[in-house]
């Protein structure tokens, strides 16, 4: 267990990688869609296109839009080099690297999410944040960025253990939160 401990008034914090972590894409409700396509992975959301329908990613992407008009359309890319990482934005290397797809949110989910009547700039902006970090939450997953803390007793006994933070930063500033949280019911109970 990689963990990394913070201690405080005798309690103890453990961060540690979570290896069994739920898969965002197919444990989670997204408002976004991956259509994604690669020889050896399989990725993104199940979906009915087949990459052999295709001659380009520009042909993909006017069959999406025919097909579920969406509010806003991204490139996926990936780097596959040691481990793979994903992303809207391409990378630079040209050998290990590419577009596997698109994500996407429709116009009608987009309206039934956010209540929109217009699709203006500033809500076109806001459901693109919102679809990079469903595609950063699923790198993170991919790569194993995934985090649970644990807060032992001054004598050592494990009194919460939670998994499941995208990030580590996530799950050290809750588990810092939880370890505050006894420290002070601690001293206010020895008061």
């Amino acid at each position: 267990m990689n963990t990394t401990n913070t201690v405080a008034s005798g309690y103890t914090m453990e961060i540690f990688v979570d290896h069994f972590p739920s898969n965002p894409r197919t444990e989670w409700e997204n408002i976004g869609t991956m259509v994604c396509f690669h020889n050896r992975y399989r990725l993104g959301d199940k979906h009915d296109y087949n990459s052999n329908d295709f001659d380009s990613w520009d042909g993909l992407k006017k069959q999406i839009i025919k097909d579920h008009d969406p509010a806003v359309i991204l490139p996926i890319y990936m780097y596959d080099h040691s481990g793979v990482t994903i992303s809207t934005k391409p990378f630079s290397c040209p050998w290990d690297s590419g577009q596997i797809g698109f994500i996407f949110m429709s116009k009608q989910i987009a309206k039934k999410e956010y209540g929109f009547s217009r699709l203006t700039k500033q809500i076109k902006e806001k459901l693109t944040r919102y679809l990079m970090a469903e595609v950063k939450t699923y790198d993170q997953y991919l790569n194993g960025d995934v985090y649970g803390f644990e807060i032992k007793d001054p004598e050592g006994n494990v009194i919460q253990s939670v998994c499941g933070y995208y990030g580590r930063e996530a799950a050290e500033s809750e588990g810092k939160s939880e370890l505050m949280y006894y420290n002070e019911k601690d001293s206010v109970s020895l008061q």
